[in-house]
């Protein structure tokens, strides 16, 4: 009789504790992933800086999306620019001063959803040794609600900061102080 008793409990348990949500792990398809850096020039144009070699992953939960673990390392000794002057003034002290601050960093934790495939991601951008809140709009190419941790997640975000907070003042006069940053990523099931 016992032993009757404890197998109806032993099946209930998962509805009586609640069932494990299933995490997905992925990491960043380096090859297929790339992040920009959008800035006014004059005024009345823009320079764009791109950054090829990043690192990272990100979990999610397809049942749980208001929370993310989103990590995304930039090398920006990898940076490149339109031109060589450009190059060596961002890679230099005045902006990212890559040989003190190799890397810029994106950390985010939690999501919100927007619609079926945006969401709002809240984080903090690390760069030359600063790190300041930061919203991230994201556009998944397939909805995170269906996951299932086999096929790989698409997306496309896009943040603005100013570049002050991080001390990047030089030349304020002929570069602006908002940036642009948009990340195109490919994350495979790790």
């Amino acid at each position: 009789m016992r032993r009757l008793i404890c197998l109806p409990l032993a099946a209930l348990a998962p509805l009586l504790l609640g069932a494990a949500q299933p995490t997905y792990r992925y990491q960043i398809d380096t090859a297929r992933s790339m992040v920009s850096a959008k800035v006014g020039f004059f005024g009345i144009a823009s320079k764009t800086a791109r950054f090829p070699q990043m690192s990272g992953r990100i979990a999610l939960s397809p049942e749980q999306l208001d929370t993310i673990d989103l990590d995304v390392e930039l090398d920006a000794r990898r940076l490149q620019a339109g031109d060589s002057v450009t190059l060596a003034r961002l890679k230099g002290k005045d902006f990212f001063d890559v040989e003190r601050y190799p890397t810029v960093r994106f950390a985010g934790k939690r999501m919100q959803m927007t619609g079926a495939t945006t969401a709002m991601v809240a984080g903090e951008v690390t760069a030359r040794g600063v790190t300041r809140p930061a919203q991230l709009a994201v556009t998944f190419r397939d909805p995170p609600a269906r996951v299932t941790g086999r096929d790989a997640v698409e997306l496309s975000a896009r943040t603005v900061i100013d570049r002050r907070e991080f001390g990047m003042t030089a030349y304020s006069a002929i570069v602006g102080k908002k940036v642009t940053i948009t990340i195109q990523a490919r994350m495979v099931p790790n």
